[in-house]
């Protein structure tokens, strides 16, 4: 599979230039200027050239409640976002606690054949949180395990968690939060959580990338234990950062004040955040009317992000690269993420010009549950490249 872009302004977390790209066998080949070659060639004047997104916190919902979402639709969903590589988590139905799970949802996956998918396994069995017994049988296709939808409450539990983790060299993902205190008070909930998780980290040296901060308090413990050197990475959310909690929409963590809103960009401006992940969390309307927390996040991410980030100014289009291509691909061991020679063939062209609402009728995604829905924002995904082959072009894309 041959492709030549042409013309284009290469943006990633280092470069802003235009030239033009060559892609043969999936892999970046060539960039330069007036490059020629007996291909199929796509012009890209007028628009930015970037490294596809990669999504290191994303629920598919399969197996078991593929009415929300399944491997399909959630491919298609990440395709129309710019994501060409998603990490989903565990709470399905069964859990994926046991290769056999995974290795059918991989297996699918390759069948499917649309976005390169890791499945993380559960920390605790079935997300009982007790036993961690079959963390000793996962093989080398796991690279994560969560206990994404909850915390483990077993501070005994969690610390065999990691020193297990460590042997078996897995990162564990924290969905930080105190089940006990969480009716009390969600804030003391994810502060509590956070700093045990990162506290046993430091005990275990296990690597942790704790999920969705969304409190300053839980931003500072992070900030502190980083200048320590202890061996953490986080994300935020992009409704953590363009919301607050005047939005009233149920997501989990759930959305905080403006102050905390202010922490967590200015950790972005110091280099404190490693990722911006979606959390992408579909649901029926019937659920969500339920109460069902969460956002279908994959196909709103990058314009949320550019509207709120650089259309207010707090960081440039090279830092955004950088938290939601760059910095993802290299937690999760990915050859992705820039636009240099050698790296995958994952492009994207984006318009960053064009105003317009967002409507969630237009998701590729069956959860169509989105706060976001009649926003008006900039940052327009047009075309999707993997490994040299376009995957999506936006009904605008001529």
């Amino acid at each position: 599979m041959e492709l030549l872009i042409k013309n284009a302004r290469i943006v990633d977390s280092s470069q802003d230039f235009t030239s033009d790209v060559y892609i043969n066998g999936g892999i970046i080949c060539e960039i330069g200027e007036k490059l020629k070659k007996d291909c199929e060639v796509l012009d890209g004047k007028g628009y930015i050239l970037a490294p596809s997104f990669v999504d290191l916190h994303s629920h598919f919902r399969e197996p078991g409640y593929t009415y929300k979402e399944d491997l399909l639709s959630g491919s298609r969903a990440a395709l129309r976002g710019g994501y060409t590589a998603i990490n989903l988590m565990a709470n399905t139905k069964p859990v994926c606690s046991s290769m056999d799970t995974i290795n059918m949802v991989l297996k699918k996956a390759r069948e499917i054949n649309l976005v390169d998918i890791h499945q993380c396994a559960s920390i605790t069995e079935d997300l009982l949180g007790q036993s961690i017994d079959h963390l000793e049988k996962l093989t080398n296709e796991v690279k994560f395990i969560s206990d994404d939808g909850r915390g483990v409450s077993s501070s005994l539990v969690m610390l065999n968690a990691m020193v297990m983790a460590n042997e078996k060299n897995l990162t564990i993902i924290s969905h930080a939060e105190n089940e006990e205190l969480v009716d009390i008070d969600t804030r003391l909930a994810e502060n509590l959580m956070t700093t045990r998780d990162i506290t046993l980290s430091k005990f275990t040296g296990c690597k942790l990338h704790l999920a969705h901060v969304s409190t300053k308090e839980a931003m500072n413990d992070i900030i502190v234990a980083k200048q320590q050197g202890a061996r953490i990475t986080c994300e935020v959310t992009p409704h953590h950062l363009a919301l607050t909690s005047e939005t009233q929409y149920r997501v989990n963590p759930p959305l905080r004040e403006a102050e905390d809103v202010t922490f967590l960009i200015e950790a972005i401006k110091d280099g404190f955040v490693d990722v911006i992940a979606t959390d992408h969390a579909p649901h029926s309307m019937e659920d969500k009317i339920k109460g069902a927390p969460g956002i279908s996040g994959l196909e709103t991410s990058f314009p949320v992000c550019f509207t709120k980030l650089i259309g207010e100014g707090h960081i440039t289009l090279n830092k955004l690269s950088e938290l939601m291509s760059k910095n993802p691909a290299k937690i999760m061991g990915l050859n992705k993420g820039e636009i240099k020679i050698g790296f995958d063939g994952d492009l994207l062209l984006l318009d960053t010009k064009t105003k317009y609402n967002i409507d969630a009728r237009e998701f590729l995604s069956k959860g169509m549950n989105s706060p976001f829905d009649g926003k008006s924002v900039m940052g327009t995904v047009m075309c999707t490249i993997k490994a040299g082959k376009i995957v999506y072009k936006a009904k605008t894309f001529k």
